[in-house]
C-alpha cells in the first residue's frame, strides 16, 4: 500500500500511517494539497489526512475535501506525544528558541510558557526537526514526534510535553476509488458533503430527516463557497452504514433539501469513539 503524507519524514502523518498500515510505503508530500492531488491522479496511492485534534479542533482542510471530493475509506485516532528536541549533548536550559507547527506550539503552550521559550513557526514538526538537526545551534529546539529524534539524530530532551496528556488527532485515509465495508453488525460512519437549496429554515428542514429517523450527527460544520459569504456548504458525519434503512431515508430527505450532495465515504468507526 502506498500513502501519501503532508510533512517530511517523521511526521505524525507518517507515523499514523506505519502504525495503522505496517510495511507500507509512505510518499512525503509538501503540501496538502500535493497530497489530495497525487491520491486523485494515481489510484494506486492513499492519502492520510489529519481532519481535527483534540485539543486545537479542525486543522483546516475542508476545502481541499470539498475540492477533490476523494473517497474516505478509513479513519483513525492516533495518540500526538509531543517532544522537545535538541542537537546531541544539548541540555533542556539550553534551549531559548522552539520551532515547529503552529498546532503543535498552540498544544505545548503550558511547557514553553514554563521555560520562557521563543515560538518560531514552521510549516511541520518534522520539517522543524530537520531544520534544527542541519543548523547546528544547540539553543534551538524542537517540538516533534519520536520518530523525528531517530531519523535525524537529536535527543529527546524531555518527553509528553503537550498540555493535555490524552491529545489525539482524528486521521482521514482518503483515496480516489469508491469503496466501503460490507454492511454488518458493527458500528460505521457516512460521511456526505451537501450544500442547500436557497430558501428560509433550509438547514433545519433538512436535518429533520434524521431527527425523525433516529439517526445520530456527530459532525456538522459549515464553510463557505468560493468567493461568497452568502453560500456555505457542509461537512456532516452520520453513525451508521448508508444500507442501514434509517440512514438510508434519513439522506433520502435530505435530498429533497440540496442542490448538491456528494457521500465522501462510509467505513468503520474507529473504536477510539467508545472508549
Amino acid at each position: 500500500m502506498k500513502i501519501a503524507y503532508q510533512g517530511v519524514a517523521g511526521s505524525y502523518s507518517e507515523s499514523c500511517a506505519k502504525e495503522k498500515y505496517s510495511g507500507c510505503e509512505t510518499i512525503p508530500c509538501k503540501t496538502f494539497d500535493e497530497c489530495f492531488e497525487l491520491a486523485n491522479n494515481d489510484s494506486t496511492v492513499k492519502a492520510i489526512i489529519p481532519e481535527s485534534n483534540k485539543t486545537t479542533g479542525n486543522i483546516g482542510v475542508e476545502y481541499l475535501i470539498f475540492k477533490y471530493r476523494l473517497n474516505i475509506f478509513a479513519e483513525h485516532f492516533y495518540s500526538i506525544k509531543h517532544n522537545l528536541l535538541g542537537l546531541p549533548g544539548t541540555k533542556k536550559k539550553d534551549i531559548k528558541n522552539i520551532y515547529s507547527h503552529a498546532q503543535a506550539l498552540s498544544q505545548s503552550s503550558d511547557f514553553i510558557k514554563k521555560n520562557k521559550l521563543i515560538e518560531n513557526v514552521r510549516a511541520d514538526t518534522a520539517g522543524s526537526a530537520k531544520y534544527i538537526s542541519e543548523l547546528g545551534d544547540n539553543s534551538k529546539g524542537a517540538i516533534a514526534s519520536k520518530l523525528s529524534a531517530e531519523i535525524y539524530n537529536l535527543d529527546i530532551l524531555e518527553s509528553n510535553i503537550q498540555d493535555d496528556l490524552d491529545n489525539v488527532t482524528r486521521f482521514l485515509v482518503m483515496q480516489k476509488e469508491i469503496s466501503q465495508p460490507e454492511f454488518k453488525n458493527e458500528k460505521y460512519i457516512t460521511s456526505l458533503l451537501f450544500k442547500l437549496k436557497d430558501k428560509p429554515a433550509s438547514l433545519y428542514q433538512a436535518l429533520g430527516g434524521l431527527a425523525i429517523n433516529g439517526c445520530n450527527l456527530s459532525k456538522l460544520q459549515s464553510f463557505p463557497e468560493k468567493n461568497s459569504f452568502s453560500s456555505y456548504f457542509f461537512l456532516c458525519d452520520v453513525d451508521g452504514h448508508i444500507e442501514d434503512d434509517k440512514v438510508k431515508n434519513s439522506l433520502e430527505e435530505l435530498g429533497l433539501h440540496t442542490q448538491d450532495l456528494k457521500i465522501l465515504g462510509v467505513y468503520k468507526s474507529d473504536i477510539f469513539r467508545y472508549k
